[in-house]
Order: structure tokens, then sequence, then C-alpha cells
């Protein structure tokens, strides 16, 4: 389902909608608890809207440690890592509360029965994890879906399939259509289905009980039944080209079914004016809060660096922005200072030797980061953005990986979504995967989703994804 451009899937935005309720349920214990306010009132209506902003903080609280993304709806993990989850982020919009609580005393709640009543609240959605989980995973619930095409464009579907199991995906495949003029198969040859003699691809839906027919066929000129697509489009089966079904459920655009004329006459990659000013109000504003926040511990980063190595605190190096203008971008120092002393860019590789001892640190918790709000204040970056590249790799990556350049038609970023949805990349092939992601953004970009991002980009913070 699409929402301000991004797509969430329907389960996700039905978890949030349900879990609501339940923090909601699980506050009303605050009622009974808190004397005076039994009946109705100006108080009693005061302090049902100051529960609802609870709610509303737990709930962004829950999406900031992940809770909100598939592996963890699907349990991926199991169910004690959702429950440390849970018991994380209840924990820390308690915390959120109770600070306003008391810097506006005028607030109705009471800490002691806030207390009392967010322990209700873990209880409640721990039990309806619990109860959600085996309810989201069950095969009658979800959408039934078939693949037109069993070539090189139907094996995304396959690749998709074999990174999750069967059980979490959010519909239940039911094969691969075989064209009568088929000549090789590179899906599956066991979920082949080939269509009757004088069988429609219509009646084949309906055959299949299929809800979706997604179109994955590579040489369309005189190949494509569009007249049989059309009738099952008209009889309530969704159609869907293996672009848009990739772009949904994988949000990204994957470059093997992509094609110039899809990117220039379809949705989204819109840029204007009202949007780039929208942005750029939003870096500014996000920035000097995080620069505030953050001071403290950016003075601590910079003494255990000194401390620890001879060197710099700060790390400068060239990168390519937008319109693929070169700047200086700053990080905290986390390897030695002769990290590079041939001069030849590296990328940075699972446990390299060349980071220091509190350059891991901070790598894993993203504050060698920090320093690049002086970037995003002086308008070079953005905060939410493809990450940018040396100059040196954007050459070869231009070179090899098609709609590369791209990516600099938007502010580079401090976080992105590639960032958060794909480990950090040190190959030409690790490239190229995030590209995907980041032509999704490029794609789709709004505020909401940069807002989705940053909230995302806590839970990899917290649990230290994609660092090296």
């Amino acid at each position: 389902m699409r929402f301000f451009g991004h797509y969430i899937p329907r389960k996700v935005m039905l978890l949030v909608a349900l879990e609501g309720g339940v923090v909601l349920l699980g506050l009303a214990v605050i009622f009974p608890l808190q004397s005076g306010f039994g009946s109705l009132g100006l108080e009693a209506l005061q302090l049902q809207v100051e529960m609802v902003l609870a709610a509303g903080v737990v709930l962004l609280s829950m999406a900031g440690v992940g809770l909100y993304d598939i592996g963890q709806i699907t349990m991926r993990d199991g169910a004690l890592m959702v429950g440390v989850r849970l018991f994380l982020a209840v924990v820390a919009a308690a915390a959120v509360v109770l600070v306003m609580l008391a810097v506006t005393p005028w607030l109705a709640l009471e800490p002691q029965t806030l207390m009392v009543a967010m322990a209700a609240v873990f209880l409640l959605l721990l039990a309806k994890r619990l109860l959600y989980q085996r309810v989201i995973l069950a095969d009658t619930l979800k959408p039934r879906v078939l693949t037109l095409g069993v070539g090189s464009r139907a094996t995304a579907v396959c690749e998709l399939h074999g990174e999750n199991g069967r059980y979490e995906l959010p519909y239940r495949f039911l094969g691969y259509i075989a064209t009568p003029d088929t000549d090789h198969v590179d899906v599956p040859v066991e979920e082949v289905i080939h269509q009757q003699q004088d069988e429609s691809l219509l009646d084949l839906c309906r055959r299949y009980r299929a809800d979706e027919l997604v179109v994955a066929v590579r040489e369309r000129r005189g190949r494509l039944p569009v007249k049989e697509l059309l009738e099952c489009k008209l009889h309530e089966i969704s159609v869907i080209d293996i672009t848009g079904f990739l772009e949904r459920e994988r949000r990204q655009m994957r470059l093997d079914s992509l094609n110039t004329s899809s990117l220039v006459f379809g949705e989204g990659f819109r840029q204007n004016g009202t949007r780039t000013t929208v942005k750029r109000g939003f870096d500014i504003a996000v920035s000097v809060a995080l620069l505030l926040v953050t001071l403290p511990i950016m003075l601590a980063t910079a003494v255990a660096i000194k401390l620890e190595s001879a060197g710099p605190v700060f790390f400068c190096q060239q990168r390519v922005g937008l319109g693929n203008q070169p700047y200086w971008l700053y990080k905290f120092r986390s390897m030695r200072e002769d990290a590079e002393k041939d001069g030849v860019p590296i990328w940075a590789q699972q446990d390299d030797d060349r980071v220091t001892r509190v350059g891991r640190v901070i790598r894993k918790l993203r504050i060698d980061e920090l320093p690049q709000i002086l970037n995003v204040l002086k308008g070079e970056m953005s905060f939410v953005g493809p990450r940018p590249e040396r100059p040196l790799f954007v050459e070869r990556l231009g070179e090899e990986i098609p709609y590369y350049r791209a990516r600099h038609t938007v502010p580079p970023g401090i976080t992105g979504w590639a960032q958060i949805c794909y480990p950090y990349g040190a190959s030409i092939e690790d490239a190229r995967q995030k590209l995907q992601y980041d032509l999704y953004y490029i794609k789709n970009h709004t505020l909401f989703l940069d807002l989705v991002i940053l909230i995302r980009t806590v839970a990899v913070v917290l649990f230290g994804q994609g660092a090296r």
C-alpha cells in the first residue's frame, strides 16, 4: 500500500493500528488509579489527550527499535529478541514521558500511575505480538500470486523467495506460467504451470484462485498476451509488471528489470522547488537539534581519539555530491593516520586492521558520522539521501553500473534508504545492490520517507547493524 509515495505493507499498517489500540487499553488503567478522574470533565478530557500523546510516543519508540520492520513482524529473530526490543521500546517511551512530566508540571498524568500503566502496556503488547505472529503467517489470509514468465526476468521472483522463508512472504506464491512459445526455463521446473489446451489466462487464474498476476516476460513484442491480461484485470485480478512488483515487495528498483522508458514515463523521480525547500528546512532543523544533543558525545569522542593515537581528530575526504560536484566530507578519524599511505583509495573491509580501538566503537555506534552535520548545515549534504562516494569510485562504478550517476540528482545524505536496508558495501556488486535502494529513494522521496528512514536509523545504530 502506498502512503505518501512509499510502499508500506498492509500488515504493517494493520499492526500499527492494532497496537495503538492495545497501548491505549494498557494506559486506561490510569483512570482507576488516579483520584478525581472517575467522572467526565475537563480534567478527564485532558488526561485522555495526554494518554493519546503517550501512546504515540510508545509507537514511535517501537518503530525506533525496529519492531515494525518485516523481519521483526514475522519474528525472524525469535520471540525472545522481539520481547527484548519491546521492553527497550516501552522503557524508552516511559523515560520520554517522565521527562515531559518533569518539565511541564501542569500535565495531569502522575509518574507513579504512568509506570504501572507502562507495565500493563508491555504485557499486553507482548501477548499481542505472540498471537499476531501466528495469525499473520497463516496462508489463508494472504493474497494468491501467479507469475507470467519462466525466463530470466522471472528469476528475480525466485531470488525474492530464496532470501525469505516462504512462510514470511506477505503473499502465497502459486507458480510460474509458461507461455506457449517458451523455449527454455530459468525458474524451478517443479513450479512451472502450463496452460491447458484452449485455456485462457483468466481461466488459469480462476483454476488457481489467483488474486494477482505478475508479468515477468522479457521479450514482449508480439509475444505478450495483452488482450488476455486486460481480461484478467477487468475480472478483478490485479495485473502488475515485474518492476512494480519488486518495487512494492523489496522497496527497491531492480536494475535487471529496469529500462530507460519506464524511468522517463513512469511515476516518481519528481524534483521541484517546493520539495527542495521543505527538505532543506527539515535538514537545518534536524541538524541544529542533533548538534545540541550530541555535543557532549562529540567532545568526549574527540578527547578519546586524541588520547589513543597521534594525528588529527577529524578526517576530511573528498566526495562527490549533488550534480557530480566534489566537496570535503568531515568525519571523526577512526583509522590510523597512515591508513592509505600509498594514496590509493581502499574500501573498508570486515575487521579492517587499520581501524583503531576507539574507531571500532565509534564506527559501530555511527558516532564517526556526526561531524557531517556541518556538511548538512553548509548545504553540501542532506540528512537523508544516498551515501556519497569518492571520485575514483564514482568513475569506476559509473562505467560498470547502469544509472549509477542518477544518485547525484539529489543531495547525498548522512543516512539513507540503502544504509538501513543493506549491509555495509565494499565491492562493485555491493554498490550495485545499494544503487537499487537509492533509485527507490530518488523515485519516491518525500518528507514522510525521510522520517521513516530517520526512525529506522535509530534501530540500526542501537543494534549495530551494517557497521565496519
